[in-house]
């Protein structure tokens, strides 16, 4: 059975070796796996993410830890026999990035242990970031930072790291601050004076090779407190993206950058109140807008005896009556959004609006269609291109039939989109722009049947 002597078990800063090819095999997604006798290259595990680097000519994109079968290689590149001798090198800064976050671990957890008797449950090194997932009743900002200050006092005090291999008796006899379940002969990680818990992970020989410990946030999660935080150069490149979009921010405000949280604070204020001022201002004009389309329907609709039915013609003359069935027919039938224009209808007494507006957004939309609803007998059909998007707004008055939940999801198929509401009132949109008009057709057949 192939095995794999761990190098970095032993030397983290051990990043040029060289070993004898044990076997070859294949990974599930295709990839070629190479087995050797030993190797410096960290596989993914404990929270901590696989070294990558170079292993003869060919690039080393992932490790993985088989146990007894040993570590496998996933390689891109030249393959090599089995049996030959390669060179292998390990990328140093992704390896002093790792060993940065995974000893900051150890020292950030020991602190919430030595300051509030909170273990840590879970560990993740991320992308950006590295998350603890931490057992402390009432965490609050201060807490937190009283153990991130603790931490930084430990790193900056440079303490010795050492490794040393235990046995499963006398792991038992150490005051670990967190059970090992891996039986046998244990890697314990001890912090001089401070921290002694197992590890198979890589880490510093000093912990002022951390350099610094940052907290980005922290939330509950899952009866926990999980912490957002940050090691060594992550930190520094942190603080650079940090600050350079704080100046930029304070460059805005023509300020200095310690004056621009309180400048951002009153544009802030000031917007809140005018928002507040604009939707006020435009919850009158929708009442001004809706009682001039009422108005219209009142004052421009010609009545079809034959049929209780009224309209207004969608031509730039509808100012001109309508007179003869005929027209009535051509502007039933008719587009709604046809030339630009709208149509209002006034059936079996129920005041009819169908529109459609060029860049108005939902909201503004809604408060037209409440404005409307708000008088006797009204239904109003409403749509707009907002943008790339088709906007629809239905809605009718307490004593108005019709179902527009049930008219909304008929029409938002017609514009490739979704929507729903109540029965009395329904918005929705798609992303068939083309077909508004369409769709408004839809919903005024709807209606009629």
């Amino acid at each position: 059975m192939a095995t794999t002597e761990r190098l970095y078990y032993h030397d983290s800063r051990l990043l040029e070796f060289d070993a004898r090819v044990i076997s070859l095999s294949e990974t599930d997604d295709g990839q070629i796996a190479v087995t050797l006798d030993r190797t410096a290259f960290y596989p993914t595990g404990g929270g901590q993410p696989t070294d990558t680097g170079t292993l003869g000519d060919a690039r080393v994109v992932d490790c993985i830890d088989a146990e007894s079968e040993g570590i496998l290689h996933v390689i891109q590149g030249p393959v090599p026999e089995v049996g030959a001798t390669v060179h292998g090198k390990v990328d140093w800064l992704r390896r002093l990035d790792h060993m940065q976050q995974h000893t900051g671990q150890h020292i950030l957890s020991a602190a919430f242990v030595k300051l509030f008797d909170a273990p840590t449950r879970s560990f993740r090194v991320l992308k950006h970031e590295c998350e603890i997932d931490v057992a402390l009743d009432d965490p609050t900002d201060e807490r937190i930072e009283q153990a991130v200050d603790l931490a930084n006092q430990i790193i900056w005090e440079s303490r010795l790291i050492q490794v040393s291999e235990v046995t499963s008796e006398e792991a038992a006899a150490l005051p670990l601050r967190k059970e090992s379940a891996r039986e046998g002969e244990l890697r314990v990680i001890e912090i001089d004076g401070f921290d002694l818990t197992p590890c198979g992970g890589t880490h510093a020989k000093l912990t002022g090779e951390v350099g610094v410990i940052a907290v980005r946030s922290w939330e509950r999660a899952k009866g926990l407190a999980r912490i957002q935080f940050m090691a060594g150069i992550r930190v520094v490149s942190d603080y650079r993206k940090a600050n350079r979009a704080a100046h930029e921010v304070a460059a805005a405000f023509s300020a200095g950058r310690e004056d621009a949280p309180a400048l951002a604070a009153k544009i802030i204020e000031e917007n809140r109140k005018l928002t507040r001022r604009a939707g006020e201002l435009e919850d009158l004009a929708c009442r001004v807008e809706a009682e001039e389309l009422l108005s219209a329907v009142d004052r421009e609709a010609v009545t079809d005896s034959n049929r209780g039915l009224s309209v207004q013609r969608d031509t730039p003359e509808s100012d001109k009556r309508v007179s003869d069935p005929e027209g009535v027919k051509e502007a039933e039938h008719r587009t709604p959004t046809s030339r630009g224009s709208d149509r209002i209808l006034d059936r079996e007494g129920v005041r009819l609006v169908a529109k459609v507006f060029s860049d108005r957004n939902a909201d503004s939309l809604k408060h037209l269609a409440l404005a409307l609803i708000t008088h006797p007998n009204v239904v109003a059909l409403l749509g707009s291109r907002d943008g790339d998007t088709a906007r629809l707004v239905f809605g009718r008055s307490a004593d108005a039939r019709g179902d527009m939940n049930a008219m909304m999801r008929q029409a938002c198929s017609v514009i490739n989109g979704r929507g729903g509401g109540r029965p009395e009132l329904a918005q929705g949109g798609g992303k068939n722009v083309e077909k508004l008009g369409e769709a408004l057709e839809e919903a005024l057949n709807a209606f009629k049947q």
